[in-house]
């Protein structure tokens, strides 16, 4: 999503109509057309599952906010429970907010449509794999999704009691709106981040090949998470300034995911009964080995590098929280300088000497 990144000189110019912003519309549309069948189930299912998210969002919203010390006395929003489509539809408008696409549309015949076609596949992929997804961008409180066809197929796959696991993936979910609504700083920090990465730069293409070459040398040396797979490659051959904001976003997303598992986790054994068993047979699924071309997927959309953040960032706020406890760990949502930094993720106490004292 690099919409002022430069591949050569007359990228500059957008009078030729290949712009590099991304139809999101045309991208929204050909996801929904890709998007994989939704598992079989009768419309009174369908119905009963839609009615049971919508409450259990609203049930997980008390034991998150007891939990978190988090969000007292805001409002509790309804969440979206969507299809799909619907969520692909929501994605791609959350992301032309994110990405700063809203601002201007593209202009020229063919402006923004090859990214748009690219954008769409790659959200028609992601579409049965999000259980839910908060959006911070759209709504006057934000947006809760829940996507209702994932939760039964997995539920089915897990054999897990399916009301337990709705509630289940609800506290995550709304630990995430907990998160941005108690700090709302955050949805301009994830932006400007973003901002930087869309930045073009411009630089001979011999250091460009020459960081490269370095990045593919010192990453098999390498044991860090941040240095594996694709996420890695790209974060090495950045220029600094773009590596940093890679490194900001990798951050957050380490600590968001890791702080929501530890509160599911948290939380769970006091409002879903069959919570060890739910864990066990999710974090099984996760192990599961995909077929070659579903792993290299995964490893293009960095989702692999995702599921290293829920375990990574779960042992981070596991180890301060256990330490310090819960208040004094929302020393973390303070501003932008009291996020962990990127070593401190692997080494909490280094994470509590410098902002805890």
């Amino acid at each position: 999503m690099s919409r002022g990144s430069s591949e050569s000189n007359t990228d500059t110019d957008d009078s030729s109509g290949f712009g590099s912003s991304v139809d999101w519309a045309l991208a929204a549309k050909t996801g929904a057309k890709l998007a994989p069948k939704a598992p079989s189930t009768s419309r009174y299912t369908a119905d009963a599952v839609v009615a049971e998210l919508a409450e259990a969002s609203v049930r997980a919203e008390g034991p998150v906010r007891d939990t978190t010390l988090l969000a007292d006395g805001l409002p509790v929003p309804q969440a979206r429970v969507v299809d799909r489509a619907g969520w692909i539809d929501a994605a791609a408008a959350s992301m032309k907010h994110l990405t700063g696409d809203s601002e201007t549309e593209p202009s020229g015949l063919l402006a923004g449509k090859p990214a748009g076609l690219q954008a769409g596949a790659m959200l028609a992929f992601l579409s049965s794999a999000i259980l839910g997804q908060y959006d911070p961008f759209t709504g006057e409180h934000g947006t809760l999704l829940l996507v209702a066809p994932n939760v039964i197929a997995v539920e089915r796959a897990l054999r897990v009691s399916p009301s337990d696991f709705r509630l289940w993936v609800c506290l995550h979910e709304v630990t995430h709106r907990v998160q941005f609504s108690s700090a709302p700083w955050l949805g301009e920090y994830m932006r400007s981040s973003v901002a930087v990465l869309s930045d073009g730069v411009d630089e001979p293409m011999s250091e460009f090949a020459n960081r490269l070459t370095s990045a593919l040398k010192n990453r098999k040396q390498s044991d860090k998470a941040e240095d594996a797979g694709v996420v890695g490659l790209l974060r090495a051959t950045q220029p600094p300034e773009q590596r940093d904001a890679i490194d900001r976003l990798l951050v957050l997303g380490t600590l968001l995911e890791g702080h929501a598992d530890h509160v599911m986790d948290a939380v769970g054994p006091a409002v879903v009964p069959s919570v060890v068993q739910i864990r066990s047979a999710f974090d099984n699924r996760r192990r599961r080995k995909a077929n070659p071309l579903q792993r290299l997927v995964r490893a293009l959309l960095g989702m692999d590098a995702k599921m290293a953040q829920y375990v990574r960032g779960k042992a981070f706020v596991d180890h301060v929280v256990a330490k310090v406890g819960m208040a004094q760990f929302n020393a973390v949502w303070t501003d932008a300088d009291t996020l962990p930094l990127l070593d401190e993720i692997e080494d909490p106490d280094r994470w509590i000497a410098r902002v805890l004292g």
